[in-house]
């Protein structure tokens, strides 16, 4: 049996997309791996293009596929994903080692390459790449918006939904492999449903599969704060599958800037959503993304978000020096004008900040009983998350106790000690 590994480079959507190709390789008799440290005769890799770091990753990893084919000349190499999207033709030319280029959703050309055909009946299922007890349902592809900083539109084109019966089927499938918590990810949850026939909302799709029994939690990425379905709050509050997590990227605080970021929110929207969901959600914890350095940001206008972020106290927050991108909104349209430096120093801060509203929060868990999730064991120490911390870019809960655990079941903790981003806890009781 060949074996086709597959490198998967940038977001949990580019992960998604590998685990139906994958799937369908294993249709047409391969085997498939997710090895980013060694190669095979058959290498699949998928790209990231969304900043000039993940542009560089992706080369260099071609680059060292490259290098291995040479020492293999029977070695196969293709590319795929959101690089090839934005640079298929330029990298053509400056890789001409490479096997073969495809775009970002060129599966069957894929599959047709590999000699392999594409299993219609089949195109709900996929071989995981995380753990069995977790997995990504990506609800849409493409954006509508038009952020000027975001080439997303230019890869990935119009946001396009999912249709609910086969987000339906896809979650039966993986609940069949043991998945407990399902993470909803696309550029944008809330538009969800806004183009197909039937109009269905975000909040129509949770409930629907809520109802698949062996789901136990349910969270939510990457809501846009605009746009958010009325009665969503709602379900998060009263839904017990609905984690009280969700995270919504508001980018920046300054009215200006959020105008020139073409967001189509201001500061007043951001500070009444934030508001509203902390009321209706109790106990809620909020992930946002933020820039730093946009184009003509000034001093002042950095310390107003600063000043955000202490009064609206995010549990989670990732932060970014702005990137000039091609094929951006703002590349066209504005100058790179602060400088690298000004921009590291304004992120250090930030998160500076954030570090501090951090340890203030955890150290509040500390006497709380969670109910977590076990994630992996790593030298007789067991790790899981509560429902307030997503996998890989969250906090853990490490775990006290004499009995043996089993991955991917549910437990309740006492937190005994907290640091800025983990706790430490001792199982009270096994589910």
């Amino acid at each position: 049996m060949k074996t086709v590994n597959i490198v998967n480079l940038g977001c949990a959507k580019n992960i998604v997309d590998s685990e139906f190709l994958a799937r369908q390789l294993e249709l047409n008799g391969y085997k498939t791996v997710y090895d980013k440290d060694t190669y095979h005769p058959f290498t699949l890799i998928n790209t990231c293009g969304f900043i000039h770091d993940a542009q560089e990753e992706s080369v260099d990893t071609i680059l060292e596929a490259i290098r291995f084919k040479n020492e293999h000349p029977d070695a196969f190499v293709g590319v795929f994903g959101c690089l090839t999207g934005l640079f298929k033709k330029e990298l053509e030319k400056e890789i001409p080692e490479v096997d073969a280029w495809f775009g970002k959703f060129d599966i069957e050309q894929i599959m047709g390459t590999l000699n392999g055909v594409l299993h219609e009946s089949h195109r709900h299922e996929r071989i995981m790449s995380t753990p069995n007890h977790y997995a990504y349902l990506k609800i849409a592809e493409g954006c509508n918006r038009k952020c000027a900083f975001c080439s997303i539109p230019k890869i990935t084109g119009n946001y396009t939904s999912v249709p609910l019966p086969e987000l339906i089927k896809q979650t039966q499938d993986l609940a069949k492999k043991g998945v407990k918590e399902l993470l909803l990810i696309a550029q944008d949850l809330t538009l969800y449903g806004t183009d197909l026939p039937e109009k269905p909302t975000l909040t129509d799709l949770i409930r629907a599969i809520s109802q698949v029994n062996s789901i136990e939690w349910i969270r939510l990425h990457y809501a846009y704060p605009v746009g958010i379905p009325d009665d969503l709050f709602e379900e998060m509050r009263t839904n017990p599958k609905v984690c009280r997590y969700l995270d919504i990227p508001i980018q920046h605080i300054n009215d200006e800037i959020l105008s020139a970021m073409k967001r189509g929110h201001n500061r007043e929207v951001t500070r009444q959503l934030i508001s509203d969901l902390r009321t209706q959600v109790p106990d809620v914890a909020l992930r946002t993304t933020l820039i730093v350095g946009f184009p003509n940001e000034t001093d002042e206008q950095f310390n107003e978000l600063l000043a955000y972020i202490e009064e609206a106290r995010f549990e989670k927050m990732g932060a970014f020096p702005y990137s000039h991108e091609q094929y951006t909104p703002a590349y066209e349209a504005l100058e790179d004008t602060v400088d690298e430096d000004i921009k590291q120093q304004r992120l250090d801060t930030l998160m500076e900040a954030q570090h501090a509203i951090s340890q203030e929060l955890t150290l509040q868990k500390i006497g709380q009983e969670l109910k977590v999730i076990i994630d992996r064991e790593e030298d007789g120490v067991y790790y899981g998350r509560s429902e307030f911390d997503s996998p890989e870019v969250d906090g853990e809960i490490q775990i006290e106790t004499t009995s043996p655990l089993e991955i991917g079941t549910f437990c309740t903790v006492k937190i005994t000690d907290a640091d800025a981003y983990d706790l430490i806890g001792e199982v009270i009781s096994l589910h």
